[in-house]
């Protein structure tokens, strides 16, 4: 099975980009809690106010199961982003590996 990345494309208020990235920083993800998770990194783009948050699964089915589980909603449910920090809704991009190398 090839492995699954599932991104959301944030674009922040540049002013408040630090505000962002300690709301990540704080939060309780429980993706440690989800079968299948392998990976997880918050990307800043070269662009300013350009952010991706970046998990890798198993599979597809995986990171679907993810996103109906109660660990899910809970770790949404405390991810209010104050008003003026994310200029409009994160977009969602999913992928499957189909050719991956290591180091």
């Amino acid at each position: 099975m090839a492995t699954f990345i599932a991104m959301n494309h944030f674009q922040v208020n540049p002013e408040r980009a630090e505000d962002f990235e300690s709301i990540w920083r704080e939060r309780e993800t429980f993706l440690h809690e989800a079968p299948g998770f392998l990976h997880f990194a918050l990307l800043r783009g070269d662009e300013a106010g350009s952010y991706i948050s970046h998990s890798t699964w198993k599979s597809r089915e995986a990171f679907e199961a993810w996103t109906q589980s109660e660990a899910f909603r809970k770790g949404h449910a405390q991810a209010r982003t104050p008003e003026g920090v994310v200029t409009g809704h994160p977009r969602l991009a999913t992928f499957e590996a189909i050719l991956e190398q290591e180091a």
